[in-house]
C-alpha cells in the first residue's frame, strides 16, 4: 500500500525515525505495530481494522469476484494449440494415453533430443521401453536431460499450463529438465486464468504448496534485448494433448 501521499512530511520522517531507530531490534512486531499506529494516526484513524470491516474484507476475499473479461468468441482447444505455438511450445494430439510413448518418440527423433528421463508417478504403466524410451516415474535430478509432467489444467486464452506440486506431481519435473513434456487432456482446457482458479477451488480442499505457470519455453531477454531461452528452466515445452 502506497501512503506516502497521505502523509505529511513530518509524519514520514517520523515514521523513517521509527524504522531505523532500532534496525537489530528483537522485537520487530512492536516495531511493525507503532509503524501501522503511526499510518492509522496520520489518516486520521484511532484505531486497528474493526470487526465488521474485516468481516467485509474476508466476505469480498471469499467472494472471488471477477473483474472485467475481452470477449472471447474462440473455442478453447484451437485456441490453446495456437497460442501455445505463439509462445514457442509445440503441440501434438493423440486419441489416448497408450498412444503417448510412440508420439514422443516421434517428436525425440525428430528433434535428435535424448530418449531418458522422468515422470510423474501417473505415467509410470506406460509402454515407455516399447516405444524405445528409458523413462523412470520418479521426481527428477538435475542431470535429467527429459521430463514428463501432467498438468492439472491448460489456459486457452494465453497458452499456458497450470501445473500443481505435490507427493506425486513433483514440480522438479517441469523445472529441472531442458525439455518438459506435458500431457494434458482436452477436456482441462479451460478458457481462463480465473477459470482455472474456480477449478482449483471447487476440486481441492485447499491450495498446494506451489502453483505453477507454464507458458513455453524458460526465457529472458535482460541482457542487451537478446532472446535467450532456457535461461531459468527448459529449453523447450512439449504439449501432447489427449483427445475426448
Amino acid at each position: 500500500m502506497d501512503v506516502g501521499p497521505r502523509l505529511s512530511r513530518a509524519a514520514r520522517q517520523d515514521i523513517s525515525g521509527t524504522v531505523c531507530a532500532n534496525p537489530k531490534s528483537q522485537n520487530a512486531m512492536s516495531a511493525r505495530d507503532n509503524i501501522l499506529k503511526r499510518i492509522r494516526e496520520a489518516n486520521g484513524r484511532e484505531s486497528g481494522t474493526s470487526a465488521t470491516e474485516r468481516d467485509a474484507i474476508l466476505a469480498r476475499l471469499d467472494a472471488h469476484t471477477r473483474g472485467p473479461l475481452p470477449t472471447m468468441d474462440w473455442e478453447p482447444l484451437p485456441r490453446f494449440k495456437e497460442r501455445c505455438i505463439a509462445m514457442m511450445s509445440t503441440v501434438d494430439e493423440v486419441g489416448s494415453l497408450a498412444q503417448v510413448p510412440r508420439a514422443l518418440a516421434s517428436y525425440l527423433k525428430q528433434k535428435n533430443l535424448p530418449t531418458g528421463g522422468a515422470c510423474w508417478p501417473e505415467f509410470a504403466e506406460l509402454d515407455w521401453a516399447g516405444a524405445g524410451l528409458a523413462i523412470q516415474a520418479r521426481p527428477s535430478h538435475g542431470d535429467d536431460k527429459l521430463g514428463i509432467t501432467g498438468a492439472f489444467c491448460a489456459l486457452a486464452e494465453n497458452g499456458t499450463l497450470m501445473l500443481l506440486s505435490g507427493e506425486n506431481t513433483h514440480a522438479t519435473t517441469s523445472l529441472l529438465p531442458e525439455n518438459h513434456v506435458a500431457i494434458v487432456a482436452a477436456s482441462r482446457i479451460v478458457r481462463t486464468m480465473e477459470d482455472g482458479w474456480d477449478l482449483l477451488r471447487s476440486e481441492r480442499a485447499g491450495l498446494p504448496r506451489q502453483v505453477n505457470f507454464v507458458s513455453g519455453p524458460s526465457r529472458t531477454a535482460d541482457i542487451e534485448m537478446t532472446l535467450v531461452l532456457g535461461a531459468h528452466g527448459p529449453f523447450r515445452v512439449h504439449v501432447i494433448v489427449l483427445g475426448d
